[in-house]
């Protein structure tokens, strides 16, 4: 015997799909903050973000010339990324 009311089966069926689908984000996020809490973590040393400056911004020092040489595969990859 079903009820069609505020506390019927089907209400608390899509409410329990709603609590399975949050905690499933919350474990996602949850791996994202630890990911970026190492990041952070790992910038902490001035020799980090002078690497990572250099590689994701290609920043450089004074008289100093970058060359950047890009190989076919790491372009199709990069258009993947993307």
């Amino acid at each position: 015997m079903f009820f069609f009311d505020t506390n019927s089966y089907f209400i608390h069926h899509e409410l329990n799909e709603s609590i399975e689908t949050l905690e499933n984000s919350k474990e996602i996020y949850s791996d994202e903050i630890k990911k970026d809490n190492a990041f952070i973590e790992k910038m902490k040393d001035s020799n980090e973000i002078e690497k990572y400056a250099r590689e994701k911004y290609y920043l450089k020092k004074e008289q100093e010339d970058i060359y950047i040489i890009e190989h076919q595969d790491s372009l199709k990859n990069k258009m993947e990324n993307e």
